[in-house]
Formats: C-alpha cells, sequence, structure tokens
C-alpha cells in the first residue's frame, strides 16, 4: 500500500458510502484511477466489506453489552474458515489470532443476554467452534 492507498483506505473508513468521484476528489485522483485502487485494495484483501451500523451495534450510553469472547477452534476447522464464518456474524466486530489456550479472541456487541446466547450457538454451530469464554465489559473508557 502507498500513501494514496492508505488515504483511500482512511476515508472509507469514515465514510464507506463515499463515491469514487468524491473519493477521487479527497485523494487527488481521477474517478476511474480511484475506482481502480479501490477494485485492486479489495481483491487485495485489504479491504474486506462494506457495512453499516446501528445504535445497538455500537456499545455505550443505548446499552448492550461489549463482549470478549476466547475462541477454541474444533480440530478440523482451519482458522481461514471461521474468520470467514465470523465475518457474517454482524454483532462481532473482530476476530484476534491469539497465543494460549484459546485459538482467537472475539470482540462483539449484543443488545442483551439472549442474543448473547444466540451468539455463542452460532458460533459452535457455524463456525466450528468447540469452546468459548466470555468476558463483558462493565465499562468502556
Amino acid at each position: 500500500m502507498d500513501p494514496v492507498d492508505e488515504q483511500i483506505v482512511g476515508h472509507l473508513r469514515e465514510n464507506g458510502r463515499c463515491s469514487f468521484s468524491d473519493l477521487g476528489r479527497l485523494v487527488g485522483l481521477s474517478t476511474s484511477a480511484t475506482a481502480a485502487r479501490v477494485r485492486r485494495l479489495e481483491t487485495a484483501g485489504i479491504i474486506l466489506g462494506y457495512t453499516i451500523l446501528t445504535a445497538h451495534d455500537i456499545p455505550g450510553p443505548q446499552g448492550g453489552l461489549e463482549l470478549f469472547i476466547d475462541v477454541r477452534l474444533a480440530p478440523d476447522t482451519d482458522g481461514e474458515t471461521f474468520l470467514h464464518r465470523v465475518r457474517a456474524i454482524r454483532s462481532i466486530a473482530e476476530a484476534i489470532h491469539v497465543t494460549g489456550p484459546f485459538d482467537y479472541l472475539v470482540r462483539a456487541h449484543v443488545p442483551d443476554t439472549g442474543a448473547l446466547d444466540l451468539l455463542l450457538r452460532r458460533l459452535k454451530a457455524e463456525c466450528g467452534v468447540t469452546q468459548t469464554q466470555t468476558r463483558v465489559a462493565l465499562r468502556a473508557p
């Protein structure tokens, strides 16, 4: 990634709906050159997707639970398969490969304990997870 690519990614993080022409004006490129760079960043796996967030997706005064879930994968589940499947779960903000007794640390946000239960069941049923350990954030900075 060169500095222009970094600028493009930064602007898209702030506004994933930014048009190629507006994005091009921000980084000093033509619309077609900007579109080509964005497509190249997508193909390279630097831009993985675009999403919207609703009020209950973000922890804060509106409520909900911010979670840190330690995840152990089944022996027949590889990390790439797991990551591909968790990307489809909108309540999961990130999944980080870690050392220690668990394979991944997942950060998620759910509106309530019922949604937490569903998330844990989904991780086990659809994502190749055999064991979880969940911590709930009591206070965010």
